[in-house]
């Protein structure tokens, strides 16, 4: 789509390019009948350098692109509308250019709130880099859970205090809907407690939507845009206060030092599983890990409520886990799934992939960017 949209804009330029070559008189164009006066000819030029910028400025994907999209956009119509005879047709690529450029507007104003609330996350996180996980720390805690610690590598390895996880993954909005492919950004504070995650999802070359999940200060909030301009989902409320931290407690997997949080408390239920207990400013939620034989986690399970409305219902919510790999030296999941168990059926919505983890002051590096 990107290469069509250029060839769309970098022609409109040309053609607008024909406005000039009549207005001083280079050469004859029948295309044009209406008169066209030098100074008018000198605004079909502007006009065509600044589509001819804008071109190239969004094959660039330079983020301040729009602005000259909307400026060529009302350039170009003020004239298509004063030449309306002979220029009328040039209205449908503007409406293309308008479309894409409100969009690239919606993604820079999400950006820019994304990075405003990262910030603000990352800013009010304390880092203990200094304390080491040691096999005296871990004493108290269930069977299962030390076993699971001594296995993901993390005794002997400073706590993690930040991380930053990179993901891909595929998407399913409703049951039975087709599958959508999505990459996705979190980070994660473990010292107080937090998450913000964001989403790009495609749903077909013309429409897609940005979604941004955050837990802050024990609140959670979900925003959904169609396209970054308009809202789909936009949810706040204790139903989804307890959900969030019951997705935090369950993305432990990937930091294995959160095990220790003051926030956390543990219940053992028999040699390979365990209750985790999570209270944090005023919202509490709990679920239960499964590890196997080997001190590998394979599953996590929590009875979250399915949205925020009031008559949200609480479900079996069910993260499996498939693979493994190593970051930094730490063994964590790296594919898995999460379902919802319905009274109806089960609806696997979501396939998830790490691709990358980095800890501590590593995680820090472009997270302001």
């Amino acid at each position: 789509m990107g290469v069509a949209f250029f060839t769309i804009v970098l022609l409109h330029a040309l053609i607008h390019l024909l406005g000039f070559i009549k207005g001083f008189g280079f050469k004859e164009v029948r295309e044009l009948s209406l008169p066209i006066s030098k100074p008018m000819g000198v605004a079909w030029l502007a006009a065509a350098i600044f589509l001819l910028a804008y071109a190239i400025l969004f094959l660039d994907k330079v983020k301040y692109g729009w602005i000259i999209g909307l400026i060529a956009v009302l350039a170009s119509q003020v004239l298509i509308i004063l030449f309306w005879k002979d220029a009328k047709f040039g209205t449908i690529p503007n409406v293309i250019i308008l479309v894409v450029s409100l969009v690239q507007m919606g993604q820079y104003r999400f950006d820019q709130i994304v990075q405003e609330e990262r910030g603000r996350i990352l800013s009010d996180n304390k880092q203990n880099i200094t304390q080491t996980l040691s096999e005296e720390a871990i004493r108290d805690l269930p069977k299962a859970v030390k076993n699971w610690l001594r296995r993901s590598g993390a005794i002997g390895k400073p706590f993690q205090s930040l991380g930053k996880v990179v993901q891909r993954a595929e998407m399913q909005m409703k049951p039975g809907q087709d599958w959508m492919k999505a990459s996705a950004l979190q980070y994660t504070t473990i010292d107080k407690p937090g998450f913000i995650w964001t989403v790009d999802v495609r749903m077909n070359p013309l429409f897609g939507f940005r979604g941004r999940d955050k837990f802050e200060n024990g609140k959670g909030e979900m925003l959904i845009k169609l396209n970054s301009l308009v809202n789909v989902v936009n949810a706040q409320g204790e139903k989804l206060d307890e959900g969030s931290l019951q997705r935090y407690l369950g993305e432990m997997v990937w930091f294995p030092s959160l095990a220790l949080s003051p926030h956390v408390r543990w219940e053992a239920i028999d040699d390979t599983s365990a209750k985790a207990t999570m209270s944090f400013n005023g919202t509490e939620g709990s679920g239960i890990f499964y590890f196997d034989v080997n001190g590998d986690v394979k599953k996590f399970v929590a009875w979250r409520f399915q949205g925020s409305k009031e008559n949200a219902q609480r479900h079996e919510w069910v993260m499996e886990i498939e693979d493994f790999g190593v970051f930094e030296g730490i063994r964590v999941p790296t594919k898995m799934t999460a379902t919802w168990k319905l009274d109806a059926d089960e609806w696997t919505w979501l396939k998830l992939e790490v691709t990358e983890i980095r800890y501590n002051e590593r995680a820090k590096e472009g997270a302001w960017d």
